[in-house]
């Protein structure tokens, strides 16, 4: 064997035990964060990413994030010391707290010499002296279709020791009559989906179909053909937010329906009349949800265009614009070629790009006011089951160079009040299935952005998931209106 050949072997050797050395930091990592999670209610995220229930591999894929903030990934030694940190910092209240993001202030800051001081400093506020614990609020989703089951997934994902949010039951308008053969088919459906994959758990039909356990969350199966058949008391519901994901009832008098004793709050899941339309992180705060019981969680690409033109409306000013949505095929198009009351949608929806119409540009208006009159849209479906790409194209009132603009969202992707809503990338070969899975609303594309020469025309392009990721969306918005929302450190 020659000198070369030893040393590519001693090469090979060592990337292989280094790796392994990651491998089992990434092993430690996880179980920290499953000691927090379940003893104290701390959930620890890698750069918005759930690392809770993850091969160690992908933990340290996450890790690879850094490279859009920094130009590098992020040290899993030094996630894991943080990590650590955090478990010695005993005083902490229940909170929701971003390795990625305290590993990337701990690489520049110069205050400090040792984490536990540095974690301390970041969190003093999070503290039980200075944060209550959140009374756990009942939650009914009323519709188990595509959203209605993604809604399902996320809040049991998120239970942990169950202070926020806990699915009680499902209302189910009966499609058969053998109720314990129907909640088997639900059931399938929930555990493996096409687009998501397989549930991370347990799905068990118990009490002849009208029970789910779902890891360990006993969940209600009603089956009703009206809201008024329902006696939400009778199964221990009470003060719920009912989560309407069927679009069936589309303003403040029809939803008003879901109000019956056991029921506080109605939220729908698609834009509506009369009642506040609610992106989280852009107009929540606007909205009083003491007093407001029935409001809207606007549509998926409202949920994801409504952050970048505030951001864009807030740093350079919008005179008028227009978004383009290449929007995935939803369950509201035809298979196949078949009679639909809507323009074109009746053509198969597998097989065609099918031009049709958007209200998202005039619903940002009812989410940011100051816009109104000023932005149009328009929606092309495409052949793809899920992951939408939304084309910006604004017109500002003070210019702009492409590098500005890409820093004013690489600062709202790690500071700010849409860190939740959108995630930067710098990826030149991001195409949509990189972003199923999805946490963020939208996935600012760096790459892509177009800055005019005289810097007063910008054309944006943003990924979103329009099913998990505005699934999340509405979670938060639930969180926040049932004010069990933890601190969040992002």
């Amino acid at each position: 064997m020659n000198q070369q050949t030893t040393l590519i072997r001693q090469e090979s050797d060592s990337a292989i035990r280094d790796w392994r050395e990651q491998e089992k930091l990434a092993l430690d990592l996880l179980s920290l964060t499953g000691e927090l999670r379940f003893d104290r209610s701390i959930e620890l995220v890698l750069f918005r990413q759930d690392i809770y229930d993850t091969r160690p591999s992908k933990v340290l894929d996450a890790h690879r994030l850094g490279i859009d903030y920094q130009g590098t990934p992020v040290s899993v030694r030094v996630t894991w010391q943080i990590a650590k940190a955090i478990h010695r910092f005993t005083e902490l209240a229940p909170a929701k707290i971003d390795l990625g993001k305290l590993a990337l202030e701990w690489e520049v800051q110069e205050h400090f010499t040792n984490l536990d001081e540095f974690v301390r400093d970041r969190l003093h506020t999070f503290t039980t002296e200075h944060r209550e614990r959140p009374e756990p609020r009942d939650v009914v989703l009323y519709g188990f279709g595509r959203i209605g089951r993604l809604l399902a997934r996320r809040i049991i994902d998120q239970t942990g020791r169950g202070e926020q949010l806990r699915l009680k039951a499902i209302v189910i308008r009966p499609k058969m009559k053998d109720h314990l053969a129907e909640a088997r088919k639900r059931a399938a459906l929930l555990q493996s989906d096409s687009v998501h994959g397989d549930f991370h758990g347990t799905v068990e039909v118990l009490e002849e179909g009208h029970v789910l356990m779902v890891n360990g969350n006993r969940v209600q199966l009603i089956y009703a053909g009206q809201p008024t058949d329902i006696n939400y008391p009778e199964y221990g519901i009470q003060d719920a937010i009912l989560i309407d994901n069927t679009g069936v009832w589309r303003d403040k008098e029809a939803l008003s329906v879901h109000l019956r004793p056991g029921i506080d709050k109605v939220m729908l899941t698609a834009p509506a009349k009369g009642i506040p339309n609610v992106v989280h992180g852009v107009n929540h705060q606007s909205v009083d949800f003491e007093q407001q019981h029935i409001f809207c969680a606007a549509s998926c690409t409202t949920n994801a265009i409504a952050p970048i033109i505030k951001l864009v409306d807030e740093a350079f000013g919008i005179e008028k614009g227009h978004i383009e949505t290449i929007h995935a095929y939803t369950s509201d198009q035809n298979l196949l070629d078949n009679f639909h009351k809507k323009p074109r949608r009746g053509r198969g929806a597998a097989t065609n790009m099918v031009l049709t119409s958007t209200g998202a540009a005039k619903a940002v208006a009812k989410v940011l006011p100051g816009l109104a009159g000023k932005l149009s849209g328009n929606a092309v479906r495409v052949p793809t089951p899920d992951v939408s790409l939304a084309i910006l194209n604004l017109q500002l009132t003070d210019p702009t160079d492409r590098e500005s603009l890409n820093e004013r969202f690489l600062q709202a992707s790690l500071r700010g009040d849409l860190v939740e809503q959108i995630h930067y990338s710098t990826s030149e070969e991001y195409v949509s299935t990189s972003a199923v899975g999805m946490t963020s609303t939208s996935v600012f594309d760096a790459p892509s952005t177009i800055v005019s020469a005289d810097g007063k025309s910008a054309t944006i392009y943003a990924w979103y998931d329009n099913e998990y990721g505005y699934a999340c969306q509405v979670v938060r918005l639930a969180k926040q209106a049932a004010k069990v929302r933890r601190a969040c450190y992002y």
